[in-house]
């Protein structure tokens, strides 16, 4: 199984004695955000074949990767999974996924989509993303729960500070806070990242100094720690249609 959750937990129930329907079955992939201050842009759920990663650890960001984890930017990483093939929903939540909200995505796969991907940006975060690579999608029919990390896409400098909208590639700053908890006139946080690769994201620093200080986030609201997310996985015995 080719997966790069640092943290999963797995409980099942089963519903059935026998494998889902070999022609193919449907899943729904409910995602949780777990964070108390912190919001998901719209996410991609993808159900796929070997191969195909929307992130890898330890790999420099693709250019579609940076652009989501940077600006909260799908197209491009829409386009990679239209290209391979894979079954997908954008945009389950129909919108910013908010803390502690749930989102539901409907899928139908195929025998050889055995491998199920998740990705959205962290906001307000400078590149930070919650994500999945190729959590590998049970045969048995029941319900599946799993956790999911935040990541470091390893293209900006996490300064902390806000600019005013600009989710850009390659403009350094977070594009905006959906909670209006946010500070100004921070001076940004010192100290370059080390690792220029994807990796586990180190968490937001903040200060308690709504009008100045390093960072322009607020510790005591936008602070947090990996799992950010939960994933509940049923499968289904067949196809509902």
């Amino acid at each position: 199984m080719k997966t790069s959750i640092a943290a999963l937990t797995l409980s099942l129930s089963l519903t059935a004695t026998a494998p889902a329907w070999a022609g193919g079955r449907d899943i729904d992939v409910e995602v949780t955000n777990l964070t108390n201050g912190t919001w998901f842009t719209p996410l991609l759920v993808a159900a796929h074949s070997r191969g195909l990663h929307l992130f890898q650890l330890a790999t420099p960001a693709s250019p579609h990767l940076q652009a989501m984890a940077e600006g909260g930017d799908l197209s491009g990483l829409i386009s990679d999974v239209e290209a391979a093939g894979a079954e997908y929903v954008a945009n389950p939540a129909g919108g910013l996924l908010a803390p502690g909200a749930s989102a539901t995505a409907e899928l139908t796969v195929g025998r050889h989509d055995r491998y199920l991907s998740i990705t959205g940006m962290l906001i307000p975060t400078n590149d930070g993303f919650v994500g999945a690579d190729g959590i590998e999608i049970p045969v048995w029919p029941g319900v599946y729960t799993f956790e999911l990390n935040g990541y470091d896409a390893g293209t900006e400098d996490n300064n902390e500070k806000l600019v005013d909208g600009s989710g850009a590639p390659g403009v350094l700053g977070i594009p905006a806070d959906p909670s209006g908890h946010a500070g100004t006139g921070g001076t940004g946080i010192d100290g370059d990242d080390l690792n220029t690769t994807v990796h586990i994201h180190r968490g937001v620093v903040g200060d308690l100094d709504p009008l100045g200080g390093p960072s322009d986030l607020d510790a005591g609201i936008h602070r947090w720690q990996n799992p950010v997310a939960r994933v509940k996985v049923t499968v289904y015995a067949r196809r509902r249609h």
